[in-house]
């Protein structure tokens, strides 16, 4: 375990996943902990997680997408810094192993996917990219914190992996309304909804009457907006609680895209993840039986892990992997870009896009304008 994370700390991060960062009181009832006891773990744990929300992006009329540059050499940071050109962009980051380059999850506005095609396409062009693929996605399915796995006596993770193969195929087949495909994108947010969901994309416990004061309205209303608006219209797919389980010199992040035979194996392998502390979120591919998962695992548990694919692939439950692995030293994280939104709708100009890539030839990008 992370030196300064008890047991404690872990089923307190998994009442606050479970309960909302919101709800303390009811964190506290749920751990059988006074108020004051969970306050003072809270501030003690302040260094090593962070409480935000997860926007589920496909009530706010935007469109999830994953993009995988690989990177000419030498173009390394140039790649990184240019797929940031558009303001759309939720989270950028290096990666290396199969794919040298970046990576890179954005939300579009529907109908804007060929201009969005075209400026990743202007990356290849130019020659800063070698290759780029493009995966369309839903929203992502956040897991958080949980004590699954973890062993009170031995005072360790127990990665069963053999368990898991047994046990996957009796999962459920079913999948959250995050992981289904959408047949639309529909518009329920407005401006205030969407301001009030960037300030928690921050910090899931600033409170509304800091909001409101942000905003310039009344507490009235600002509660009215997230009572009514951003909770009754599901605009909060769930509350994160983002913390490091594992010694992160001992390591790593990856990302990994899962491409299964069927989409009842697609369902179960999902919901054997849901409570997996090595999981941290989950995307089905648009229109695929295909998986995009993030996860971090211990080094020395990577190659069970990499064995239990290649055991389901062998199987026949699961038909391909594929990974890269992430470079936290180079990471960017941003919020929806809430300053794009004006008169109900967002803004998505194409040719400014195109001009924050100053690097590129006035011939190339005209052809990739066309």
């Amino acid at each position: 375990m992370k030196e300064g994370l008890d047991f404690l700390d872990l089923r307190i991060l998994e009442a606050i996943g479970e309960r909302s960062p919101r709800n303390l009181a009811s964190v506290a009832r749920k751990l059988g902990i006074e108020e004051s006891k969970l306050y003072s773990r809270l501030r003690r744990l302040k260094s090593f997680i962070f409480l935000n929300i997860n926007v589920y992006h496909t009530f706010i009329g935007l469109r999830k997408v994953v993009v995988i540059a690989r990177a000419s050499q030498g173009q390394e940071m140039q790649l990184f810094e240019c797929m940031k050109a558009n303001d759309y962009w939720l989270y950028v980051f290096r990666c290396y192993g199969e794919y040298e380059g970046c990576s890179a999850v954005y939300a579009i506005p529907p109908k804007h996917e060929n201009e969005f095609i075209s400026f990743v396409e202007a990356l290849r062009l130019n020659g800063i990219a070698q290759s780029v693929e493009l995966f369309w996605s839903t929203c992502f399915h956040t897991v958080n914190p949980t004590t699954n796995w973890y062993d009170v006596k031995s005072d360790k993770w127990m990665f069963l992996w053999d368990q898991w193969i047994k046990e996957i195929e009796f999962e459920r087949t079913d999948l959250p309304y995050s992981l289904i495909d959408p047949v639309e994108f529909p518009q329920k947010a407005d401006y205030t909804d969407i301001f009030i969901l960037k300030e928690l994309e921050i910090d899931a416990t600033r409170t509304l009457s800091a909001i409101a004061e942000r905003l310039g309205i009344s507490l009235q209303l600002a509660k009215y907006h997230f009572d009514k608006h951003v909770v009754k219209r599901k605009l909060l797919e769930s509350y994160q609680v983002i913390s490091f389980p594992f010694d992160k010199e001992r390591s790593d992040f990856f990302v990994f895209i899962l491409m299964f035979p069927t989409q009842q194996n697609l369902a179960k392998f999902s919901n054997f993840l849901f409570d997996k502390i090595f999981v941290r979120t989950i995307g089905k591919i648009h229109g695929e039986n295909g998986l995009i998962i993030q996860i971090h695992l211990p080094r020395k548990e990577f190659r069970c892990f990499i064995d239990t694919l290649s055991t389901l692939v062998r199987e026949g439950f699961l038909s391909s992997y594929r990974y890269l692995i992430q470079d936290l030293q180079c990471t960017s994280r941003q919020t929806i870009p809430y300053q794009l939104f004006a008169e109900g709708t967002w803004q998505y100009d194409h040719e400014k896009f195109m001009e924050k890539l100053d690097f590129f030839p006035p011939e190339k990008k005209e052809k990739a304008l066309e």
